[in-house]
């Protein structure tokens, strides 16, 4: 298995403090993540994943700047929670 980077693996292995094992697959991590998470913290995860721009990104989501801030806590949290991490990592 080669162990490619991929722009939404990469992306959570930034979040994540702890990591001990390897994360599965690109779209295996997307099924499991569009369960665990809220439709807006997965399209916040995957526009920080393919670099989008923060101000279309709150038009889209129709979102003002102080919910895009507790939206990524929210979403970092629920990233380094122990059985979100289980599920996605080897």
């Amino acid at each position: 298995m080669i162990d490619e980077a991929t722009p939404l693996r990469d992306e959570i292995e930034k979040h994540i403090r702890v990591l001990v094992n390897p994360l599965k697959e690109e779209d295996e991590i997307a099924k499991v993540l569009k369960v665990k998470l809220t439709k807006k913290e997965f399209k916040l995860l995957n526009s920080w994943a393919n670099s989008k721009n923060t101000q279309e990104l709150l038009k889209k989501l129709n979102i003002d700047e102080e919910r895009y801030s507790k939206l990524s806590l929210k979403l970092i949290k629920k990233l380094n929670q122990e059985k979100l991490k289980q599920s996605i990592c080897i």
